[in-house]
């Protein structure tokens, strides 16, 4: 028995993963398909368990909701305004995710009415204060790339520097110099070169 002279919240777990497709970033959203916000779009996730890690509680919900497994999850931000969810009071710990387009393979379950990738410029109306939750992951991305090896999970075994490039242009919305590009990707020690050339 858990008992409390004071009220206290509950807290949910949300995942926004992110890949590239057509050259553009994209994110993977839910449609829900229960109130609150039934119908609108938000990202994956749920109540943690009262003995779940906060972690474990995002990739399991990630994967009722998506059929989405075997990414990396990194914790980035937690939400917290008192009304942002109807139902109660509801912390939220959110998670961050890289794939490449071509290992995601979603399926909608458990609440979700519809799975699907959205262009982050082109997404719809989201839920609560998921709106709010795009715009910060995806400056936390953006800021991530610069100073970590992340983007390397969206990339296969080989891959040359110009696809690399393409993959920071598009998490970056901006164009990049093919030269300052590569003198900086390789100053940082993240890649080995293999001596091949694409064609």
């Amino acid at each position: 028995m858990y008992q409390y002279e004071y009220p206290h919240p509950a807290v949910t777990a949300d995942s926004v993963v992110f890949t590239i497709r057509d050259q553009r970033l994209h994110v993977l959203l839910i449609q829900r398909g229960q109130q609150p916000a039934k119908g609108q779009w938000a990202f994956p996730g749920g109540f943690v368990g009262i003995d779940e890690e906060l972690e474990a509680a995002a990739h399991r919900e990630l994967a009722e909701e998506t059929g989405v497994t075997g990414i990396g999850l990194q914790q980035f931000h937690a939400f917290g305004a008192p009304d942002r969810d109807p139902r109660e009071r509801i912390i939220t710990v959110a998670y961050l995710g890289l794939a490449p387009d071509e290992d995601l393979q979603p399926v909608a379950g458990d609440d979700a009415a519809a799975v699907a990738r959205h262009a982050v410029r082109e997404v719809p109306a989201l839920a609560s204060d998921h709106g709010d939750i795009l715009v910060m992951a995806t400056q936390c991305l953006r800021q991530r790339i610069e100073t970590t090896d992340i983007a390397m999970s969206m990339m296969s075994e080989q891959f040359s520097i110009a696809d690399l490039q393409g993959v920071y242009a598009a998490i970056m919305d901006e164009q990049l110099d093919a030269d300052v590009f590569r003198d900086w990707v390789l100053g940082q020690g993240w890649i080995e070169q293999t001596g091949e050339f694409s064609d």
